[in-house]
């Protein structure tokens, strides 16, 4: 009898009735549940780290603020916050096998870390997994909350985390390089462009200075819509009246969590919006848009000015990471550049998908949660590490090519914008007109035309005072 083999499956109950879960998992019968009746999307878009590692703070700081109200006994919560560390640390990852692609409010992904903890709090008190004693899931675990005020502060506590550990800090290093680069390249002159077309000169500082200008805004905007998550849904419960938690609970259970991360959480002055909108993370979703926007901008510069490299512009050279054709020897293509601008189109399409599921709430809640939660956290986390690799593989390595840059310079014909304050723009235009149509220099023409003097031309057309005001 020794060498009896375990069962496969314990015997759990729920609502519903009894459910086979696997012996070898701490998750329960409304988690087996939906791993059965949510076949969607499985191995593509399974809960990561950190909303599992939210969903751990908000338990553990759940069981604290109950404690500290006399709602559980200091045993239970004990238990469960032992358990609820387990999860934050990681070491459960395996007990949460959920999609995105479930209920909207995410009611199985709330019970999936209510079972879970309850599981393991039973083991760390010697009792029996499913038992639900000591520690019950749904009364002690998810004392005085609900799905529809849990999950909105986990999409919270996830997408801030997120963003303060992954996102800004991708952000500041990608900044730092280029800042270095606008300060190294602030002396050579180039020729500006408009609509694709020779403009009068700038300088390869005075571009990049631009796309560091950039950067600056949209992270500003994204930290304006930090600020928006910082109020939690918790102590809303079902509908946002607050029904069975304590009158104290939303502010105290904010206070946890604001201890736990180190992050100012707050609750939410307003229950009923915080539950059946979702417009904080429908703006942080657009201030990643902004910031995609950006990095397209960014990144395809870099692709016009290095583009080539003798048939292009080619005024900017940067690192050969890999070859870049199966036909062509010798070819190298500006992938990481494509790379930012194919993660840029994904999240557009996130934030299209954030947006209208952000319209669908209906009375008292909206049920699009997951996926908001989804394409946020994919927008940030694909942003982070597009930025990451487009600083260290693109960027840093980017140098002017000084021939072809004076070259290009050389040849523009908009130089003779300089003259307009001294022979009118209509003379100046002649001078053009006629440099190109004969494919002569701009000062050749003007000699020919007689319109300026040699000494004049060559003291008035002076490309870096032209990247000046004045």
């Amino acid at each position: 009898m020794a060498n009896e083999a375990r069962p496969a499956f314990r015997v759990e109950k729920d609502a519903l009735g009894e459910v086979q879960v696997p012996a070898d998992h701490l998750w329960g019968a409304q988690t087996q549940r939906s791993i059965v009746n949510f076949p969607i999307g499985v191995d593509r878009f399974r809960w990561g780290r950190p909303v599992i590692r939210a969903f751990g703070v908000l338990k553990k700081a759940a069981a604290r603020a109950n404690g500290e109200l006399g709602e559980l006994p200091a045993q239970t919560v004990s238990l469960i916050v032992q358990a609820a560390q387990e999860v934050i640390d990681g070491t459960l990852d395996a007990e949460f096998p959920l999609v995105v692609f479930q209920t909207g409010s995410g009611t199985q992904s709330n019970m999936n870390a209510n079972e879970v903890i309850a599981n393991r709090a039973i083991q760390l008190a010697g009792g029996t997994v499913g038992s639900k004693k000591p520690v019950h899931p749904n009364d002690d675990v998810n004392r005085g909350q609900s799905s529809n005020d849990t999950f909105p502060a986990v999409m919270h506590i996830a997408t801030v985390d997120e963003l303060d550990h992954r996102l800004l800090p991708a952000l500041a290093r990608l900044r730092t390089t280029l800042d270095a680069k606008a300060k190294a390249f602030a002396g050579i002159v180039m020729i500006g462009r408009t609509h694709l077309m020779d403009a009068t000169p700038v300088t390869l500082g005075q571009v990049i200075s631009g796309w560091v200008a950039q950067l600056d805004d949209a992270r500003a905007t994204i930290e304006h819509a930090r600020a928006g998550l910082l109020p939690l849904a918790l102590g809303g419960t079902a509908v946002g009246t607050g029904l069975n938690a304590h009158p104290r609970f939303g502010e105290a259970v904010a206070a946890a969590i604001a201890e736990e991360t180190g992050v100012p959480f707050v609750s939410a002055q307003n229950k009923f919006a915080a539950l059946s909108a979702h417009d904080a993370i429908m703006n942080a979703s657009a201030a990643l848009r902004t910031l995609a926007a950006v990095m397209m901008k960014i990144a395809n510069d870099v692709r016009w000015h290095a583009s080539g490299p003798r048939a292009g512009f080619g005024e900017i050279a940067i690192p050969d990471n890999e070859p870049g054709s199966s036909i062509m020897p010798g070819k190298v293509n500006p992938t990481q550049v494509e790379a930012v601008t194919m993660v840029a189109v994904r999240v557009y399409g996130n934030d299209a998908a954030v947006a209208f599921a952000g319209s669908q709430g209906n009375f008292q809640l909206n049920v699009y949660k997951p996926v908001m939660l989804q394409g946020t956290l994919e927008s940030v986390e694909l942003l982070a590490d597009a930025i990451d690799s487009f600083d260290q593989r693109c960027a840093q390595g980017m140098e002017p090519v000084l021939p072809k840059i004076r070259e290009n310079l050389e040849q523009s014909l908009m130089l003779v914008t300089a003259l307009n304050p001294h022979i009118g723009y209509e003379n100046a235009a002649k001078i053009a007109q006629t440099a190109h149509r004969e494919h002569s220099t701009l000062r050749d023409a003007a000699l020919k035309l007689g319109l300026v003097s040699a000494e004049d031309f060559d003291r008035w057309v002076d490309p870096a005072a032209m990247t000046r005001p004045g």
